[in-house]
């Protein structure tokens, strides 16, 4: 009891305000969000296709551009020394043709996460420059509704690492530009690719650092300590959990409700506590303990210490051998023209490819999408092609069962902020016969490894995101999912609050306690020295 005591007392006195600070940001993440842009959006905002004669295949691109490509990948080889050895023709995963800013360009990413935009009228790469930049992005606004007279754009600044977009590292660098509309938007352009990263407002930009900055540690960024952020989310995050464990426990030792005639303390009180805050503590830690708890451990957990997890995804050479290591000979050779009937809706065109088979799908302004029937391609891929692609993931292991998916489960399914287009239905799910019973869930369509679940990744879906983010049963309806946030997150609140003036109290104490006791041994050493 003493020791419980002892824990709960001291780590509520260093983390209490930390608590508080992790409880607003992670609220304002769970509202507000973050206002980096999705594939939806980029689709939504895409310009008509429409190809032309004399456009580059994906595989003459490709052979254009190796030397570039090798060479633009050395800046990357910060975090990942493969970056710079990596050859040029590294295997392709996604090839995607888009118009930017008037231009053809197929969009590649390879299998070490290296973006390029890739001219499809003469093969160079391209790095997009200021200029160019500010004329997408104020395409972009124009396509929001502004009237040519309010698009005035002013170019900002290039860096590295904007505050808020996903996948910076690939994407780096951005462009940033300030629209003059009274709302401080800013809108973020990849050099690297030519895509909007992100427009934000002024409040929605101090939201982002508010929520992911504080939330995540993204501040040790700047003092040059990003690579320790993991370890130092882990560690505090253990430290949380123990401190709302040990006051969940204590709460529940010291609750007396007098039930079946037991004692209650003095004058009918249920709880010890006379003074204001120890009381208000008392019954927010009695009452949002639990799910405070909850919070701080699946936190801790989402930095997967010790590796106990595995990973979401395969590795690079797991994904190699998942799509075979060449590109099919008609993603090769096959040429867009003038010829090719699609309709203006179409904004992109992308290659999905498993072993020697192919398939071409466009997709639309709306998000939807189509396969396209050439001479060597069909409409999907048939489940032939899906399972051969399964079965070189999972190497010797063997293929207990698969099924085609019409509805989401509990281990595929969007996130509260996905488009459906992100998460596809139907889905093909491939159970594998090893220890982990494995599952694959791959796009029919396009071939796409969507996701990779095995007995541990469902532990970790149980234990982090369905205590975190509740996302699951009749919490993906949005009114249920709201409500019950904002009530234990209003709890939570008050439990940091309190326990933020109770600490502070306490340290204040503490500290005047020793302040005293040091000027009571100061003078008895001057009294002991006058009497010598």
């Amino acid at each position: 009891m003493n020791l419980l005591t002892f824990l709960h007392r001291w780590i509520g006195v260093v983390l209490a305000l930390f608590m508080l600070l992790w409880l607003v940001s992670g609220s304002i993440i769970a509202f507000v969000g973050s206002p980096s842009i999705g594939r939806a959006d980029r689709l939504a905002h895409g310009a008509s296709l429409t190809p032309e004669d004399g456009w580059l295949s994906l595989g003459d691109a490709l052979r254009l551009s190796a030397s570039a490509r090798a060479k633009a990948a050395m800046p990357m080889q910060g975090r990942d020394d493969d970056h710079a050895k990596a050859p040029p023709d590294a295997i392709i995963v996604d090839a995607r043709l888009a118009r930017i800013d008037g231009a053809p360009f197929w969009l590649t990413e390879d299998d070490r996460g290296r973006r390029f935009a890739i001219s499809a009228r003469d093969g160079k790469v391209e790095e997009f420059s200021i200029g160019r930049a500010q004329r997408i992005a104020r395409d972009w606004i124009r396509q929001d509704g502004a009237s040519e007279a309010t698009v005035s754009l002013k170019y900002i600044d290039t860096s590295d690492t904007p505050v808020g977009v996903r996948n910076a590292q690939a994407l780096k660098p951005f462009h940033h530009f300030a629209l003059a509309d009274g709302s401080g938007t800013n809108v973020v352009v990849s050099a690297r690719s030519g895509e909007v990263a992100q427009v934000a407002t002024r409040a929605q930009r101090a939201f982002s650092y508010i929520g992911d900055w504080l939330h995540l540690f993204r501040w040790l960024d700047l003092f040059g300590a990003g690579e320790y952020r993991r370890a130092a989310l882990s560690w505090v995050g253990f430290f949380a959990t123990t401190g709302a464990l040990t006051g969940l426990i204590l709460g529940w030792i010291r609750w007396r409700p007098g039930f079946f005639g037991r004692p209650t303390y003095t004058r009918g009180r249920m709880q010890p506590y006379r003074e204001f805050w120890f009381k208000y503590h008392f019954w927010a830690g009695l009452i949002g303990g639990s799910f405070a708890a909850l919070w701080a451990m699946s936190g801790y957990l989402s930095t997967n210490p010790w590796q106990i997890f595995s990973p979401a995804m395969v590795n690079r050479e797991a994904l190699t051998r998942y799509l075979g290591s060449d590109l099919p000979h008609v993603v090769a050779q096959w040429k867009p023209d003038a010829s090719l009937a699609i309709d203006a809706n179409v904004v992109e065109l992308g290659w999905g490819r498993l072993g020697n088979e192919a398939v071409l799908v466009a997709y639309g302004r709306d998000g939807a999408r189509e396969a396209l029937t050439l001479a060597q391609t069909n409409s999907r891929f048939d489940d032939e092609a899906l399972l051969a692609a399964a079965q070189r993931l999972g190497g010797e292991t063997k293929i207990a069962s698969h099924e085609l998916l019409s509805a989401y489960d509990s281990y595929y399914f969007p996130g509260h902020r996905q488009a459906l287009s992100e998460k596809p239905l139907p889905v093909f799910r491939v159970d594998l016969a090893d220890a982990g019973r494995t599952s694959l869930y791959i796009d029919p369509l396009d071939g796409r490894l969507l996701a990779r679940v095995d007995a541990s990744r469902r532990a970790y879906r149980w234990l982090y995101s369905a205590v975190h983010h509740w996302d699951f049963g009749f919490f993906h309806h949005r009114v249920v999912w709201y409500g019950w946030m904002a009530t234990w997150i209003a709890l939570g609140l008050a439990l940091a609050a309190s326990a933020v003036v109770l600490g502070w109290r306490r340290m204040r104490r503490t500290i005047s306690a020793a302040a005293v006791a040091a000027r009571i041994k100061k003078a008895a050493s001057l009294q002991t020295g006058e009497a010598r």
